[in-house]
This record gives structure tokens, C-alpha cells and sequence, in this order.
């Protein structure tokens, strides 16, 4: 199986989740956060949900560099507006993970923040970063979800709310 492949069907199975998780965030609670050094539900409900570009950049750029393309994170006011949010980035990053990109995988890719350099990186272990930051960032979001008592989904089987006890 080629990388693009793997990856293409990593993005189609963890989306199922993804989207399961981020349709239970209520409207009222996108302010909330659940200790002062973390990030607002809009906040880490935004980054998940924009994470599938990461896979297009790193495919179609050599890295990212935040001196000179500072972060402007998408508006969002609603679950609905992040649903919109969601859908666009999974077929922005579905969009270059065809197979003519394969060649590309062993190419660097370098994240820096003007001459700091945080990494640098294959193509395909930015992919995966990303990858791995969606399910990073989707367990937080299931503690926060849990501490206001909203019931989350399972991921990889049911969850504790889904489980008939």
C-alpha cells in the first residue's frame, strides 16, 4: 500500500469520529474552557476542524514559516458554521492526496518561525503530524466535552456513553 493510499484511508476512517465529535459541541458553550492555560471549545474546535489543510500545505509547499504567514484561525459562531468549516478542510486535504503525489513524500518540509527552525520534516511526517494532532486534539476534546457532561462518542469502540450499564 502506498503512503498516499494509507493516508487516504486514515483521513476517511478518522473523519467518521471527527465529525461525530464535533456535532455535540452545543452553541452556548463555545467560550467555555476548562482551565485558564487552555483553549477555548471555539478554539480547539476550530484547529481540529482546519487540520486537514495541513495535509494539502504540506504536500503542495516546502513548510510554513509563522513570521511571514502569521496564524489567522477561520471565524466561526456555531456548530453549524463548524460543521461548514470541517467538511471544507477534509476535501481540501482529500484534494492532493492522489497517488501522481506519492514521489513527494521523502521531500523536506520545514516549520519555522523566521530563522527558528522547529523541525523539519519529510512530507509524509507532516501528513502524519497532522494526522496525529487531529486525534490528539479530539481526545481534549472529548475531556472537555465530558467535564460538561455532554456524552461523547467512542473512537475506536464505544464509549463509556454508549455502553449499556
Amino acid at each position: 500500500m502506498s503512503m498516499i493510499s494509507m493516508f487516504r484511508k486514515e483521513l476517511e476512517q478518522e473523519s467518521v469520529v471527527t465529525r461525530k465529535m464535533l456535532e455535540r459541541i452545543p452553541d452556548d458553550k463555545y467560550d467555555w474552557k476548562p482551565h485558564p492555560k487552555s483553549m477555548t471549545i471555539k478554539q480547539l474546535s476550530t484547529h481540529i476542524a482546519e487540520l486537514p489543510t495541513w495535509i494539502t500545505m504540506a504536500i503542495t509547499t516546502d513548510g510554513l514559516d509563522f513570521a511571514t504567514a502569521p496564524y489567522d484561525p477561520p471565524k466561526i459562531a456555531n456548530t453549524a458554521e463548524l460543521m461548514s468549516l470541517f467538511e471544507a478542510s477534509l476535501k481540501d486535504g482529500f484534494s492532493e492526496l492522489k497517488e501522481e503525489n506519492e514521489g513527494k513524500m521523502d521531500d523536506p518540509w520545514t516549520l519555522r518561525n523566521g530563522e527558528e527552525v522547529y523541525s523539519t520534516t519529510s512530507k509524509a511526517e507532516t501528513i502524519r503530524m497532522a494526522l496525529n494532532q487531529v486525534t490528539h486534539h479530539r481526545a481534549q476534546m472529548g475531556v472537555f466535552l465530558r467535564l460538561l457532561d455532554i456524552p461523547i462518542p467512542g473512537s475506536y469502540g464505544p464509549s463509556a456513553d454508549e455502553m449499556n450499564f
